[in-house]
């Protein structure tokens, strides 16, 4: 469980760049989404212990402070961000060297998901493509299977074969006491995929909340003519596509990621909020 207590964060330069953030994250794959700056970074970061929050231990990873580096929790977390470069000229001299450190880590799972991106883990990743490294680096992070893993823009340099290859990794090998929470823009790629969202913007925590219940207290609607009762819409080729209310339920439909978003950051937030939390 991941827990977030009044959690805020200030740049070396005074300004802040999250407040008061409060959160409990559990099991599950959740999709971190916010606009560009908004601190989604940040906060993987702090969560990672590579930054420290105000206070020091408002970021707590099982009841320990991230900020500790304690390193029975260090052996259950690992953070992939987009810009890491791995230290090791191959997959298998990273494995040999670093992997010791993570008791749950699989060879096997390591082999099959290299030879699925049509590699074998000897290949020099400095000379690899961004999105040859990617898959090389994403291939290793899944095979060390830690508790909570953190992806910060996984998709970016994969192409469309790839990224639907990665999708389909994730949804056969994260098991169900994993947390893992990827940070991303692309948001159809995971819209099938997801337990939970969590919204970000200007460095305020916006939402947290698993699908289930998203999808049982608002439904996502296409009509021809505008519902009457829509907390949200948008107007595309004589379509309206709405949020609406969902009162007991009733309704199923499929999150609309996109439309979700452009709610929670429109004048509509308040209201789209209050229906969410709706007892």
């Amino acid at each position: 469980m991941i827990t977030l207590n009044h959690l805020s964060y200030r740049y070396p330069s005074g300004m802040w760049a999250l407040t008061d953030i409060n959160a409990e994250i559990g099991p599950g794959l959740h999709l971190l989404v916010g606009e560009n700056g908004s601190g989604k970074t940040t906060l993987l970061h702090i969560m990672a212990g590579l930054r420290t929050a105000v206070p020091a231990d408002a970021c707590m990873i099982n009841n320990m402070p991230t900020a500790q580096r304690n390193p029975r929790l260090l052996e259950e977390l690992f953070i992939l961000t987009d810009e890491m470069m791995f230290p090791y000229r191959t997959i298998n001299e990273m494995t040999r060297r670093h992997a010791i450190f993570y008791p749950s880590f699989s060879p096997q799972l390591l082999g099959d998901t290299l030879h699925r991106f049509g590699m074998t883990g000897n290949e020099p990743i400095d000379f690899f493509s961004l999105g040859n490294r990617k898959k090389a680096q994403l291939a290793y992070v899944i095979a060390l299977r830690p508790k909570v893993l953190l992806l910060d823009e996984p998709l970016n340099g994969l192409d469309i074969t790839a990224r639907s290859e990665f999708i389909k990794i994730l949804a056969e090998n994260i098991s169900e006491d994993q947390t893992v929470i990827i940070s991303s823009h692309t948001v159809l790629d995971f819209r099938n995929l997801i337990d939970g969202l969590i919204v970000i913007s200007g460095g305020q925590l916006i939402l947290s909340m698993p699908t289930w219940k998203i999808a049982e207290r608002i439904a996502f609607v296409n009509t021809s003519n505008p519902p009457t009762d829509a907390i949200f819409l948008q107007q595309s080729f004589g379509q309206f596509s709405s949020i609406i209310p969902n009162p007991g339920g009733e309704l199923t439909t499929d999150i609309d990621l996109i439309l979700f978003y452009n709610a929670i950051v429109s004048d509509a937030r308040q209201s789209l909020l209050s229906h969410l939390n709706k007892q």
